[in-house]
């Protein structure tokens, strides 16, 4: 499981959102070796006056947010990072200097979803990759 929210600033964001969307979807898909049909992702387009951020970032400046169950190792969420802004670059052509991801992990029955505490959902993925 895997929500996602993704900020920035409105005129830079929108005309990027689907292939932002695609990208980090096939990212988590590879590194975290969620199902394919498993895609959640929330934008947040903000007015650039609702959105401070460092100097040295640009209006293209993304945070990514990713919330997903405990029990990644340590080198699965690495290679999700180190994916993300090595396509992020390559195919949007954004800075690794103009996005942050965090990545906020929580127990399953932290979760609810689709009735029931997320431990005691059937999965057909494994979360200890």
């Amino acid at each position: 499981m895997g929500q996602i929210k993704i900020y920035g600033v409105k005129n830079r964001l929108i005309p990027i959102r689907e292939t932002l969307s695609d990208i980090i979807h096939s990212c988590m898909v590879e590194a975290l070796v969620l199902p394919a049909d498993k895609k959640f992702h929330r934008f947040f387009p903000m007015e650039k006056e609702n959105f401070y951020f460092a100097s040295g970032r640009t209006e293209a400046y993304t945070i990514i947010e990713i919330s997903v169950f405990e029990g990644r190792t340590v080198e699965a969420k690495k290679q999700l990072i180190n994916l993300l802004f090595e396509r992020l670059n390559s195919e949007l052509k954004l800075s690794p200097q103009d996005v942050e991801i965090t990545i906020f992990e929580t127990p399953q029955h932290n979760w609810g979803i689709r009735g029931l505490p997320g431990d005691e959902l059937s999965l057909n993925y494994k979360v200890n990759v």
